[in-house]
């Protein structure tokens, strides 16, 4: 996992500082200059990051779901309909394009089923997830390697300048053998297909993680799957939540420019600073009634975003976010590449 240098630095300053009501925040700007910003906090506070990279506007998005189809997977089929469903309702009103495939290269390279697009509703959904062909591999890098490269359908509907967002859901780990032999494999090789990708995984999470009634075997959690969509900055949900939709709308809204972000928890407002590729930045306005940061201009595409701030409250909710509680909890991190 990369993070900016600004986390080490308070990491280091926290434990010096942990018997004083202040902590300073720095950041190396240049290899012999550094900022440093003073924030009154609390006694032993722990300091939460909300952190993102901004989009950059697209042609549209390129939509592929690639869906275990070995028959584990049947206990899913309602939270998968209902996850596509909500994707649906948070794109936006044009621009995009929806597939599926199998995560099983063998199938995927010759499916050829007319997309999902705006206007489109649940019951295109269901039919092209009953018409979708089924495969016994648990390849899901290869499988979408292959569909792109390979199939001769699927040119007919991908576009060379949108964006690119891939979405794998399977209760079993990633087991490409193939091409996409390594991760860092398909991690390279989604960011030279397209100039802006995005990634998610519905998959089974670590133990001290997962939502599970039975923590899932070491053999069926998807650390594959998830070190790829954290290294594209992406959203993992677990495959045991009752409910997809909340993650599957985030993975929707992630391909869209922010003009605000909601935070993760509330804040001291005194305390709040903002970080745009790692230079302190003024640009903004948070507002109590919603809690949320609001951006003005817009923070460039493609530019780090991290929000720094004492917590007053705990709210956990689905934000892409870092915590510094005097040692690192990397379970919620993002990756930034």
């Amino acid at each position: 996992m990369k993070v900016s240098k600004i986390f080490y630095a308070l990491l280091a300053l926290l434990f010096i500082t942990s018997c004083t009501n202040e902590f300073t925040m720095t950041h190396a700007v240049v290899d012999t200059e550094t900022e440093y910003i003073y924030v009154e906090v609390e006694p032993d506070t722990q300091i939460w990051i909300d952190s993102f990279i901004q989009p950059a506007s697209q042609n549209g998005v390129d939509i592929l779901w690639v869906i275990d189809t070995s028959g584990s997977m049947h206990v899913y089929e309602d939270e998968l309909l209902a996850g596509m469903e909500a994707m649906l309702a948070a794109l936006p009103i044009s621009g995009w394009r929806l597939n599926m495939i199998s995560n099983s290269p063998n199938v995927a390279w010759i499916d050829s089923q007319f997309p999902i697009l705006p206007g489109d509703d649940i019951d295109d959904i269901k039919k092209m997830y009953d018409n979708m062909s089924g495969g016994p591999l648990e390849a899901g890098f290869d499988a979408t390697y292959e569909y792109v490269t390979s199939n001769a359908y699927a040119p007919t509907w991908m576009r060379h300048d949108a964006a690119f967002l891939v979405v794998m859901v399977s209760d079993e780990e990633e087991q490409s053998k193939d091409t996409m032999i390594q991760v860092q494999d398909f991690v390279d090789w989604m960011r030279y297909f397209r100039s802006s990708v995005y990634m998610a995984s519905v998959i089974n999470v670590d133990a001290t993680r997962s939502v599970c009634p039975s923590p899932p075997n070491t053999y069926y959690i998807g650390d594959r799957y998830e070190e790829a969509t954290n290294a594209l900055g992406g959203i993992v949900v677990d495959i045991c939540s009752e409910d997809w939709a909340p993650g599957v709308t985030d993975a929707s809204i992630q391909i869209e420019p922010h003009s605000e972000w909601k935070l993760t928890h509330i804040p001291y407002e005194s305390t709040i600073v903002v970080f745009i590729d790692g230079r302190p930045n003024p640009d903004w306005e948070y507002k109590t009634d919603d809690n949320t940061v609001y951006f003005d201009p817009d923070p460039p595409p493609d530019s780090w975003v991290e929000i720094a701030y004492d917590v007053e409250s705990y709210s956990f909710g689905p934000q892409s976010t870092e915590v510094v509680p005097g040692v690192w909890d990397t379970g919620n991190s993002p990756s930034h590449p």
